[in-house]
């Protein structure tokens, strides 16, 4: 914590790590919601209706509330972009730049807009719009999420752009900065981390109810809901997602595969270790309770 370059990571972690935890509960409550809402469109009588549209609104309320503390904790983060790392964003501001102004003016606005209409819409416009409402939210927000991931991929595994003159990085192909591999399978294993998280939020205030004795039809309902999205996405985030993005963290990223394995040397076979406390100065693990040895 002696010089400005730890200060600056410190902050900037801090400031990323609180922010990221309210658009990966929205970005997973946005599909769920969407989910209560198909449901309410598709029952057979007005009870199942009414059941699925009071779910819905009490996971409305609850993303709503997040999302305005996801814009109130982001804000600081984009302009620690130019406090903290003021040279990165002038040579790399005018690519990082353009998938940064894609997120606020598209999908944010999107996002919000319809979020309006879902909080106080439901009563002045047709269950149809209501339902179109929620998937409107649902797009904006995974959008949004794609945009910014498409940022992070590239200062990841850079694409689609030239040194210029003066030295400073443009953009070349802007198709190849959006397609950009890894953007694509850390999208996709971020959103199913997402659509988890929100899984386990719902069942766990589903599981409160039945354990409460109180509201218990919402409760099995939630239960039922996170249990069986949970465990697709699960499923998935192992494989096809997680297994693609490590493949791509082995290909172009080795030092990052050998910190995430806890290995200071190069080893054929080399075993995995669980569990241990990573001494930089001795160069080796300490306080190892766990070794898988490869056969």
């Amino acid at each position: 914590m002696n010089s400005a370059l730890a200060v600056d990571r410190l902050h900037f972690a801090f400031t990323v790590t609180f922010h990221y935890l309210f658009p990966q509960l929205t970005m997973g409550l946005a599909l769920l919601i969407l989910v209560l809402k198909t449901f309410a469109l598709r029952a057979v009588d007005e009870q199942g209706r009414e059941h699925y549209n009071r779910a819905a609104r009490l996971w409305i309320k609850i993303f709503a509330i997040n999302f305005v503390m996801g814009v109130v904790t982001g804000i600081p983060m984009e302009f620690q972009f130019g406090t903290n790392w003021a040279q990165f964003s002038r040579a790399a501001g005018s690519v990082i730049g353009q998938p940064l102004a894609l997120e606020g003016v598209y999908s944010f606005f999107l996002e919000s807009t319809f979020l309006g209409l879902l909080i106080y819409g439901e009563r002045r416009v047709s269950q149809q719009l209501h339902w179109l409402s929620s998937f409107g939210v649902f797009l904006g927000s995974w959008i949004s999420g794609y945009f910014i991931i498409v940022t992070d991929a590239w200062m990841q595994h850079p694409v689609g752009y030239r040194i210029a003159q003066d030295r400073r990085i443009e953009l070349s192909s802007f198709r190849d900065l959006l397609l950009n591999r890894w953007a694509l399978w850390q999208y996709a294993h971020n959103m199913i981390a997402s659509v988890i998280t929100g899984s386990f939020v719902v069942a766990a205030l589903g599981a409160f109810y039945l354990l409460a004795g109180r509201h218990e039809s919402y409760g099995r309902t939630f239960v039922r809901l996170g249990v069986v999205a949970g465990s697709i996405a699960i499923v998935l985030l192992i494989v096809p997602a997680g297994d693609q993005q490590g493949r791509l963290v082995t290909e172009h990223q080795p030092v990052t595969l050998a910190a995430m394995e806890g290995l200071f040397q190069t080893a054929q076979g080399a075993p995995i270790a669980l569990v241990g406390q990573p001494d930089t100065e001795k160069m080796q693990l300490d306080n190892i309770r766990l070794w898988c040895p490869t056969p």
